[in-house]
């Protein structure tokens, strides 16, 4: 078959119609393409522009077109197959945006949001309870809690730095605790 530019485009605009569920999805769909339908590249080509398209950073289905295109029609195929393959999904994200949008404005989604959101607050509660009886265990700790507290509502002590400095003082607690045991044993 022909391997022009719009041949390319169409093939890879199929593919990425199809193409759901990530990069290892698109080996099937390739192989039936490019391979058994078109007989564009062999078995082996395909499998060796797949293992580089993982081995790059990005998207595979991406990569793997490129290095297709690539090898049909020099930086021209390389563009056509990537244009070809990302198309259908920069479509679809434009689609759904759109329909989220319409119906985010509905008074009825408005209120299952609500609902959600008051969903989410009762089970970052429940997670704070259960991690409060597991971490809260004594004066220490509860003075710790309340520092810690302090330092962020208070001072807006960034969370990070927070999380640090409690790592800390639990190794030190540890730390006071193994030297504890240790001159006991004496």
């Amino acid at each position: 078959m022909e391997k022009t530019l719009y041949q390319i485009f169409k093939t890879f605009f199929k593919v990425g119609t199809l193409l759901l569920g990530g990069g290892y999805v698109i080996l099937p769909l390739l192989q039936c393409e490019l391979v058994e339908k078109k007989n564009w590249i062999d078995e082996n080509e395909l499998c060796e522009y797949y293992a580089l398209g993982q081995s790059v950073p990005g998207i595979i289905a991406a990569n793997t077109a490129i290095f297709v295109g690539y090898k049909l029609k020099k930086t021209s195929g390389a563009v056509a197959a990537t244009l070809g393959i990302t198309l259908p999904a920069f479509i679809a994200i434009i689609i759904i945006a759109k329909l989220i949008e319409e119906i985010i404005g509905l008074k009825f989604m408005q209120s299952i949001f609500w609902g959600v959101g008051i969903g989410v607050v009762l089970l970052i509660f429940l997670a704070v309870k259960e991690m409060w009886k597991k971490s809260i265990v004594d004066k220490f700790t509860c003075g710790v809690f309340f520092t810690i507290f302090i330092l962020s509502a208070c001072f807006k002590a960034p969370p990070a730095a927070l999380i640090i400095l409690s790592i800390f003082i639990g190794l030190w607690i540890e730390y006071q605790k193994k030297l504890e045991h240790g001159e006991n044993k004496e």
